[in-house]
Formats: C-alpha cells, sequence, structure tokens
C-alpha cells in the first residue's frame, strides 16, 4: 500500500512516498505554492501517478502538543484536498520534523542553499517515516 506524505508550509509543500510495502519512504518533490488551486491540484495528479492509497500530512503541533494557528491553516487546507482527492488522509504529528530534516541534511553536508532546496521534501520523508514505523494506526487521526 503506497502512502503519499505532505509537509505544508507557507512558500513550499513537501512530498514523499512510500514504497509499494509500505516499509520506506523516499522524497519525491517540492511543490511551490501558487494558489490554492493550483496547489491541490498538483497534489491530486502526485496521489494518482504514485496511485497512492492513502496520505499523511504533517500536523504543525505546538511544543505541549497543542494546535495554533498553523495547524487550523493546515486542517483547512486538507479539508479542501479531501474534496478533490478520494484517498483517506490523515494527520500526523510533524514536531521536529523539518529541524529533524535540517540535521540530516547538515550531516550530509549539503550547502546552506541546496539544504534550502530539499528541506521540505526531507521533512515529508521524517513525516512519513514516522508514521510507517509507528504501524500506521497508533495515533493517527483523520482528517475529516
Amino acid at each position: 500500500m503506497r502512502v503519499l506524505a505532505l509537509d505544508i508550509g507557507d512558500r513550499r509543500i513537501g512530498v514523499a512516498v512510500s514504497d509499494e510495502l509500505g516499509v520506506t519512504a523516499q522524497g519525491v518533490t517540492t511543490i511551490h505554492r501558487r494558489s490554492m488551486e493550483k496547489d491541490l491540484a498538483a497534489i491530486a495528479d502526485l496521489v494518482a501517478s504514485w496511485h497512492a492509497e492513502s496520505a499523511v500530512v504533517g500536523l504543525p503541533l505546538t511544543l505541549e502538543g497543542t494546535e495554533g494557528p498553523r495547524a487550523a491553516s493546515v486542517r483547512d487546507f486538507m479539508r479542501r484536498l479531501s474534496r478533490v482527492v478520494a484517498v483517506p488522509i490523515r494527520f500526523w504529528d510533524e514536531r521536529f520534523s523539518t529541524a529533524t530534516a535540517e540535521r540530516v541534511l547538515i550531516e550530509a553536508d549539503l550547502s546552506r542553499a541546496r539544504r534550502k532546496e530539499v528541506v521540505d521534501k526531507t521533512a515529508a520523508v521524517v513525516i512519513l517515516q514516522s508514521y510507517l514505523d509507528a504501524g500506521r494506526q497508533v495515533g493517527v487521526q483523520d482528517a475529516s
């Protein structure tokens, strides 16, 4: 079962996908945000082209584990996405995913400019791998 993961940001959306067995996550692309309609269409195209059976979306919780304005924005975006894709969409706690991605990229000795290009995609990989490692069921919350 292939899963598509999204790291939704104000300017970019990082995208990752699992292998067909749902064991490992690989970075796919970074969508540069243009308009709601174009962003949703780009994600719908990715869901179709990768034959994703579900999607997992990083939910930006506060350090205390509560939802703030960013989480509300992501929830709104996902409500809109659920109208254009026919796969289950689940939220996953994304706290520290970008920091983890940055650390991985620094350890890989990527330049600052190169890190900026791939950090969102790498954060999506971190989110998806965490989700897959947890067995796809623990702590999962539907986006509906």
